[in-house]
C-alpha cells in the first residue's frame, strides 16, 4: 500500500517512521500521518536520503505551524530547534519548506484544505471525521493531500547552524542577545523584550 512512498525514501518505511513519530508525539493522529508523509516527500524532492546520518548537515527545515505535524517532521528529519536545523515561523499554515544546503534545492509543501472533505471518499465507512481523516491520509495520493512547490530561499547567516556569529548586551536590562536578534531603537541596542514589551511580568 505504501510501496511508492517508501521506495523513494531510504529505509525505514512509512509505517516504521509513523510508529516512531507516534511514540515521540505521544499518540497517533491525522497530523502525524500528514507530517510523516510531508517530510518523506520533502526529503525525496531535495535529494536527501540520510537526514540523520551523513547528510544531516545538509538539511534545513522551516515549519509554519506549531501543531502535531511539526513533531512528525522533526522525528523523520532529525532536524531540531536546538541544532538550528529546524526553524519555526509562526504563520499558522500547515506547511513546511525543506532545504538542501549543499545543492540549494528547496521545496515547500502545504497540506491541502480540500483533503478534509476528500477523506470521506477514502474512508466512507467511518462516521468519526477524525478517524476518517487519519485513515484516509494514509492512502490518499500525495497530489490530493499536498501542494508541492519548488521554491528559492535565502537563509540569513545568523539563522544557520553553528556557533553564534554575534552576541551583544541589551543596554536596558543587561541580557545578552545572540544571533542578530537585537533591536536598535532611539540610538540604543535593546533586546526585543525591552524594545517591544515582555511576554511576562517580573514579580
Amino acid at each position: 500500500m505504501y510501496t511508492a512512498i517508501a521506495e523513494s525514501f531510504a529505509q525505514p518505511s512509512f509505517e516504521e517512521l509513523l510508529e516512531e513519530s507516534t511514540r515521540i508525539h505521544g499518540h497517533i493522529c491525522a497530523g502525524q500521518v500528514i507530517g510523516v508523509r510531508m517530510a518523506m516527500i520533502g526529503l525525496r524532492e531535495i535529494g536527501i536520503t540520510d537526514p540523520k546520518g551523513k547528510q544531516r548537515k545538509s538539511l534545513y527545515v522551516l515549519v509554519e505551524i506549531d501543531r502535531c505535524a511539526t513533531d512528525a517532521i522533526q522525528s523523520v528529519t532529525g532536524s531540531t530547534l536546538g541544532k538550528r536545523s529546524l526553524k519555526w515561523l509562526d504563520y499558522g499554515v500547515m506547511a513546511a519548506t525543506f532545504v538542501n544546503l549543499s545543492t540549494g534545492k528547496a521545496v515547500r509543501i502545504t497540506a491541502r484544505e480540500e483533503s478534509r472533505e476528500l477523506a470521506k471518499k477514502y474512508s466512507p465507512q467511518m462516521d468519526d471525521k477524525y478517524k476518517q481523516q487519519l485513515e484516509a491520509y494514509r492512502v490518499m495520493p500525495e497530489k490530493e493531500l499536498f501542494t508541492i512547490q519548488r521554491v528559492s530561499i535565502t537563509i540569513p547567516d545568523c539563522d544557520m547552524p553553528g556557533r553564534p556569529l554575534k552576541r551583544v548586551q541589551c543596554q536596558e536590562c543587561g541580557d545578552w542577545v545572540q544571533d542578530g536578534r537585537e533591536v536598535e531603537k532611539e540610538g540604543r541596542t535593546l533586546c526585543k523584550s525591552c524594545a517591544f514589551g515582555r511576554y511576562y511580568e517580573p514579580l
